[in-house]
């Protein structure tokens, strides 16, 4: 209930509120935001903020599920403990409404007037714990009754003086008495010039109610959220599990070996993974769909690579008997009883020397082509050390202007292997060296066993390869740098044939080379293989 003035009195103003200027910068109604890409990018930057780095989709679905949560139950609970305590405090003010005008009405009928005892007394219907003060001239006069437990008048013994500073208006206002009171809510009543009536009612009533609500909203909310937790763990899980399977397809495939030899693309999504209408469902299909278009390319490829093997093993099979026609016609027109002009004996001997290399030529795309296809090796034991002394010896009457040297351990080492062709291999690696390197070069073919493999290294201190040549060096008709030229009538195949050779017998060959250090590296098992063994595809 509102209370009428009894008395004039000087009332305090409240701040107005103020237009806002149209004329401030940013405020005028024709502004309109430009739509740009900031909002896409700032989310995918929050996204990307989710979690540490590593962290799975599903970790981060479930940590932003779990932030959603708590998030909307501290909003609710919040909402929530603010508008009861809002409800609460309208109750009480209108309490503290109906106090003061229980107030005024025993000031009023008093007999004596108030400054002629310290109390005003308690009408009836007045709420346990209600305090009554005299305030004159913004000053506490006499004492502050207050209203206890056992409905006896007492005086109030803490923070009076806050009771001073309540204004004298028409709203009610909260004040801390201090002491066992605490807060209050208070109203001020003028009821003559500079004279006030305070009046007021405890607020813990209020306090308690909404610490008991924020109490039960944040137990709800902690059981809430975990339980919450849980299930969205569980339903992102298998919400995530057909993108599981689109993954693990994925990751057969990225085990395959792609790059050589005939694949069998077999591997493909479920077709319970694949269903368009879901977004899942769309990245399985794409993926069949790529994997399709991959193997009809790799099946391409492979039937193009067939063809050209064939046609290089046929062609060089046709050459071979051309070739040793046109030798054996150059070294009969040689052996000749009539003289032979010399320009004729030169262009002979050049006939029958380009002819002797374009053999050697197509001996070796023979051997590659045999090797590409698969050709089972002869499988026996070939001891390494004999081999490198043979080869070496051959390098030295080969290159006297180098210098070889031997680098052996002292038992033998053996491996099983195809015994020419494994020759041909420390043959051109020696030869590689030969060709490439200037006079008075040191040549050193080492061996040695590292756990299960032996070792050949041939190292030279020549000029060394370019680094930029390294990578490509075992490639076919792979051509070095001026400084590595085929004056010496190399054909650009025997380190793709020492490759070829190496993997044929599963084992690797490797280079590393800087100027004045070159050093090829190949390394074979030495456990048993077994006889005809297949021989490891060349890429």
């Amino acid at each position: 209930m509102s209370l009428p003035p009894i008395a004039d009195s000087s009332t305090e103003v409240g701040p107005t509120t103020a237009a806002p200027d149209t004329d401030a910068p940013g405020t005028d109604p024709t502004d309109e935001a430009t739509p740009t890409d900031a909002g896409p990018a700032r989310l995918r930057r929050i996204w990307d903020r989710v979690g540490p780095p590593g962290w799975t989709l599903r970790s981060r679905l479930v940590v932003l599920l779990v932030a959603l949560l708590i998030g909307v139950s501290l909003t609710i609970g919040v909402i929530s403990t603010l508008a009861l305590q809002h409800y609460l405090i309208g109750q009480l003010d209108d309490k503290v409404d109906n106090a003061a005008a229980r107030t005024l009405r025993v000031y009023q009928d008093l007999q004596n007037p108030p400054d002629q005892h310290n109390g005003f007394g308690f009408g009836p219907g007045t709420v346990e714990g209600t305090v009554i003060a005299k305030i004159q001239n913004g000053k506490l006069t006499g004492d502050v009754d207050v209203l206890t437990k056992t409905y006896q008048t007492g005086t109030v013994a803490g923070n009076t003086s806050a009771l001073a500073s309540v204004p004298a208006d028409t709203h009610e206002h909260t004040r801390d008495l201090g002491g066992d009171l605490g807060k209050y809510r208070l109203r001020a009543v003028p009821v003559g010039s500079g004279t006030l009536l305070v009046t007021g009612l405890p607020m813990k009533s209020v306090t308690d109610a909404t610490f008991r609500l924020a109490a039960i909203i944040t137990l709800v909310t902690l059981v809430f959220v975990a339980v919450g937790a849980a299930i969205g763990a569980v339903v992102v899980r298998l919400t995530l599990r057909p993108l599981r399977r689109v993954a693990a397809t994925a990751q057969q495939v990225s085990e395959l070996q792609l790059d050589r030899g005939e694949v069998a693309l077999g591997v493909r999504v479920p077709d319970s993974y694949t269903d368009r209408r879901t977004e899942v469902g769309q990245v399985g299909a794409a993926l069949n769909a790529m994997l399709g278009h991959v193997a009809q390319a790799l099946t391409a490829r492979q039937a193009s690579e067939t063809r050209v093997r064939r046609f290089v093993a046929d062609a060089s099979h046709e050459l071979r008997t051309p070739l040793a026609a046109i030798r054996g016609y150059a070294e009969l027109s040689r052996r000749s009883q009539e003289p032979i002009p010399a320009d004729v004996a030169h262009a002979l001997d050049r006939v029958e020397s380009q002819t002797i290399r374009m053999t050697g030529l197509v001996e070796d795309l023979l051997l590659l082509a045999s090797l590409d296809s698969g050709r089972p090796i002869l499988v026996e034991p070939v001891d390494l050390s004999v081999l490198l002394v043979g080869a070496l010896s051959d390098a030295h009457a080969a290159g006297p202007d180098h210098r070889w040297r031997l680098d052996l351990p002292e038992d033998s080492v053996i491996v099983p292997g195809e015994g020419a062709r494994l020759t041909q291999v420390v043959v051109n690696l020696l030869g590689n060296a030969r060709t490439h390197t200037p006079a008075g070069t040191t040549v050193t073919a080492g061996l040695a066993t590292q756990g299960p493999d032996a070792v050949i290294t041939v190292v030279d201190d020549g000029p060394g390869i370019p680094s930029a040549l390294q990578p490509e060096v075992f490639e076919r008709f792979a051509r070095g740098d001026s400084s590595r030229s085929r004056a010496a009538g190399s054909t650009g195949l025997g380190l793709s044939i020492v490759a070829a050779v190496v993997a044929a017998h599963h084992g690797t060959v490797q280079v590393s080379s800087v100027p004045g250090r070159t050093i090829f590296t190949v390394s074979l098992p030495m456990q048993r293989l077994e006889p005809g063994a297949q021989a490891a595809p060349v890429q």
